[in-house]
């Protein structure tokens, strides 16, 4: 005998329970007797029907049914069977000679995984019904073959009102003219909702009612299409259907109906009253005058389908006052000639004693550039990323020693001066903080060339006359995009001037020079170095 599991038990006689003339039967025979039972009837090859091996890959609502050993049954006493008890009507798709077909909808799928053993057949034994979600089968989502599509164009063009503008798909998967071709459209499938869609944009462009109610519609991705396909359509039916989130409604919310029907939806189930979901739905649809067929208050909407006035153009640069404009420009110009110089230590004299830096970095994938930011991620302070307050604590530079040291240890660099835009956010007589975003490239190592966008805020505090001292400096770097990489370093950069060290007054001149030997630099990194300092440096050695 062979194994087949509990999937099909003795029970009941194809009579039923308790009808006149029955008894109970059992697997090994009489009651107490030995011998081969009525089990030996299936001593043959065949076998369960297997489940599909499949993903969804297009995460749609198709469940597989199917019936053990189904190949003892006639497939339409089966169908017919199922038919009779299921609580829900249904069609099955696609069924085999296997007595396996599949269904839209997980709704439907459950009824019918609730009456499983609840058939018996002719002789006795429990009929048992399996599922499984699973893609549609093979064939079901393909395009409609030409002869297909003329025949769901006529059929279409039967239910289609001229004087109204107005097409009824209500049900079409049973209709007669479809179903005597063996023509299988269902609008919950891609290919079958394209394909209606594509029939309307070619004959019927100018829609103002469309119903496609009972259609097991779960989601509205296909419908979306809609939007654009038919920008006059006023009214749309969607009623008893299977859309179980007002989410889906916003696939279509580029429609501007005045008359929606959704009743018979799980989604309308889920409000705590009318009203919020009255409310809910006109935030989809805001010229709404009824929904479900009962008018709604009039709708208060502003119209604006008017031409939009033309924004300003951005400002390359914004500066609270002409008065602090030079003095950050030449800091900039000062800055980021000796951070792009190779040697970063002079840049011990902007920074305050106390000075703070951080370091934060993102990767866009709008267009990553070649190389990967790996130089930088180790000591990025990104607070989204990062929970743990003493690593954050610990990515923290402080003092100007620290800063300095970890700023030569970044990659070398060039700016591109010309990319700078400036956006001061504080001036007080106190405090100066201003915004540099711009683009700049590596020069060294394995990401030379690669191209790198960044924002940095400064706050400075005055440092004597016009200069600035940093106080704490903020830096994030990600890659460059597509349209920045296109502009970095077309326009020239400021040419140089022709005499790096000014012509200095005698005294300045003994004090560089002092400078120079007690720091070991060469006179011209000495002026630039005590340049931050300019004003009050020369005050103090006079």
């Amino acid at each position: 005998r062979k194994g087949r599991g509990p999937f099909r038990a003795h029970m009941y006689s194809d009579q039923g329970p308790g009808a006149p003339g029955t008894r109970t039967r059992y697997r090994g025979g009489q009651k107490g007797g030995g011998g081969q039972g009525p089990r030996a009837r299936f001593d043959d090859e065949d076998g369960d029907v297997a489940m599909t091996d499949s993903n969804s890959q297009d995460g749609s609502s198709q469940h597989r049914l199917w019936v053990p050993y189904g190949k003892k049954y006639d497939k339409d006493w089966l169908i017919t069977a199922l038919q009779s008890i299921c609580s829900i009507p249904f069609t099955p798709v696609n069924v085999s000679d296997h007595s396996q077909f599949y269904i839209d909808d997980s709704i439907t799928a459950n009824a019918l995984l609730k009456i499983s053993r609840k058939i018996t057949d002719k002789e006795g034994y429990k009929v048992t019904v399996l599922m499984n979600p699973c893609p549609p089968p093979p064939g079901l989502q393909s395009e409609l073959k030409p002869a297909d599509l003329e025949h769901l164009k006529q059929c279409m063009a039967k239910r289609f009102d001229h004087s109204q503008q107005a097409l009824d798909l209500n049900n079409i998967r049973i209709d007669p003219d479809l179903v005597s071709q063996n023509i299988d459209v269902t609008l919950n499938r891609k290919n079958s909702m394209h394909a209606v869609i594509k029939i309307i944009e070619e004959n019927i462009p100018e829609l103002v009612c469309l119903n496609i109610s009972n259609n097991k519609l779960f989601r509205l991705d296909d419908l979306s299409e809609l939007v654009n396909k038919a920008p006059n359509l006023k009214t749309l039916n969607l009623s008893h259907n299977e859309l179980k989130t007002e989410r889906e409604l916003d696939r279509i919310k580029g429609l501007k109906l005045v008359e929606l029907w959704l009743e018979r939806n799980p989604l309308c189930d889920y409000f705590k009253d009318h009203a919020s979901y009255i409310s809910t739905v006109r935030e989809r649809f805001p010229r709404l005058l009824k929904l479900d067929g009962q008018d709604l208050p009039p709708p208060i909407v502003f119209d604006v389908e008017v031409t939009p006035a033309a924004l300003p153009p951005c400002k390359a640069s914004y500066f609270c006052s002409e008065e602090i404009k030079t003095p950050i420009l030449a800091f900039l110009q000062q800055y980021y000639s000796v951070y792009d110089s190779g040697d970063r230590q002079p840049l011990l004299d902007a920074y305050h004693d106390g000075a703070t830096f951080s370091l934060s970095m993102f990767i866009t994938m709008q267009n990553p550039s070649r190389c990967s930011l790996g130089d930088y991620h180790k000591d990025t302070r990104n607070l989204k990323k990062l929970k743990d307050p003493s690593t954050r604590f610990r990515l923290l530079k402080h003092t100007r020693l620290n800063v300095v040291a970890f700023l030569n240890e970044l990659p070398k660099t060039h700016h591109d001066t010309a990319s700078l835009n400036v956006d001061v956010n504080t001036f007080t007589n106190t405090l100066l903080s201003f915004t540099v975003t711009g683009v700049f490239k590596e020069v060294e190592g394995k990401s030379r060339d690669s191209v790198r966008a960044f924002s940095r805020v400064f706050i400075t505090v005055p440092a004597g006359g016009t200069s600035l001292c940093i106080v704490n400096d903020e830096l994030f770097v990600r890659n460059a995009t597509t349209e920045e990489i296109r502009r970095a370093f077309v326009a020239p950069a400021p040419t140089p001037s022709s005499s790096p060290v000014p012509t200095l007054s005698a005294p300045q001149q003994e004090m560089l020079s002092a400078f120079s030997l007690k720091s070991g630099m060469n006179l011209e990194w000495s002026q630039k170095s005590n340049g931050w300092y300019a004003d009050a440096a020369w005050t103090l050695h006079l």
